[in-house]
C-alpha cells in the first residue's frame, strides 16, 4: 500500500490564557484511506516517540455523528468537500507533499482550550434556554400516539440532522450561530409536541445566543456550505418569522 508525506502547520496553544502559534510538522507514512483525524493520530505518535507534547484535538464517534471533531483545514471548517465532518475527510483528498494548515474554530463564543480544542458550551446553554419540550408529569408518551404527516416528519428530521459541530459559526465572518439555532427551533416548531412552548422557546434561545456573543447572520450562506449535514438556511426563515411573531405577542 503506497504512502505519502504531508506537511502540517498546526495551531499550538497550551491554555486559554496563553498565546498560540502555528507549528510546522512533517507526517510520514500517511495512507490515502486514512481519515484526517487518523492522520493526526499518526502525528501524535511521532510526537510521543520524540518526547514532545501531543496535539490536543476533539474526536469521539469518528463516524460523522457526534460533531466533536471540528477543526479548520486550509481555511475551511472540516476541510475541503461537502457533507462531511473532519473524521470523514480522507487523506486521498490531498497529494504527497501538500501543506495542510490546521486551526481551531475561531469565534469569541468558542474560546480555545488547548491547540485545536474549543469550548462549545455556548451551544449547550442555548439548548438549555429553550431547545426542548417540557414534560411536567408522568412518563413520556408513546411515540406513535400522536400521528404526524410524512411531509412534516421529514422536515423535522431534516432540521434535527444538525449535530451542533459549530462549523457554521467558524465559517461565518460574523461568527453567527443562527443556522444552529434555527435548526433547533425549526425541528421542534414543525412538530405538534413543540407548539405549546413555541413562542417562548424562540425568544429564549435567541436571547441566549446574543448573550453568548455570537454575531448576526451575514446572509452569505457560508454556514450551509460547510455544514456536514447540509442543514438548509431555509430554517433561518422559520426562526426569523417565529421570533417576530413571538415578540409581537409579548412572549
Amino acid at each position: 500500500m503506497s504512502t505519502m508525506t504531508v506537511k502540517v502547520r498546526v495551531w499550538r496553544q497550551p491554555s486559554p490564557d496563553k498565546e498560540g502559534r502555528l507549528v510546522d510538522y512533517t507526517v510520514g507514512n500517511v495512507v490515502a484511506d486514512m481519515s484526517f483525524v487518523e492522520m493526526l493520530d499518526v502525528l501524535n505518535e511521532q510526537l510521543v516517540a520524540a518526547g514532545e507534547d501531543t496535539v490536543a484535538f476533539d474526536s469521539d464517534c469518528r463516524e460523522g455523528i457526534c460533531g466533536s471533531c471540528g477543526c479548520v483545514v486550509n481555511g475551511v471548517p472540516h476541510g475541503p468537500g461537502t457533507g462531511k465532518t473532519a473524521c470523514q475527510l480522507f487523506m486521498r483528498a490531498f497529494t504527497d507533499g501538500d501543506t495542510l494548515v490546521v486551526e481551531p474554530f475561531r469565534a469569541k463564543a468558542f474560546p480555545v482550550l488547548k491547540d485545536l480544542c474549543v469550548d462549545r458550551g455556548a451551544f449547550d446553554r442555548i439548548i438549555s434556554a429553550g431547545g426542548y419540550i417540557s414534560a411536567t408529569t408522568g412518563s413520556a408518551p408513546d411515540g406513535n400516539q400522536m400521528l404526524i404527516g410524512k411531509d412534516v416528519a421529514e422536515k423535522a428530521f431534516d432540521a434535527a440532522a444538525c449535530i451542533g459541530c459549530g462549523a457554521c459559526v467558524a465559517a461565518c465572518k460574523n461568527a453567527s450561530a443562527v443556522l444552529f439555532v434555527s435548526a433547533k427551533v425549526a425541528h421542534l416548531g414543525y412538530l405538534p409536541q413543540g407548539q405549546p412552548e413555541r413562542s417562548r422557546r424562540v425568544v429564549r434561545m435567541v436571547e441566549q445566543m446574543e448573550k453568548e456573543g455570537f454575531g448576526a447572520c451575514s446572509n452569505e450562506g457560508e454556514c450551509e456550505a460547510v455544514c456536514p449535514k447540509e442543514v438548509s438556511t431555509l430554517h433561518i426563515q422559520i426562526l426569523q418569522r417565529d421570533y417576530v411573531r413571538a415578540v409581537l405577542r409579548g412572549a
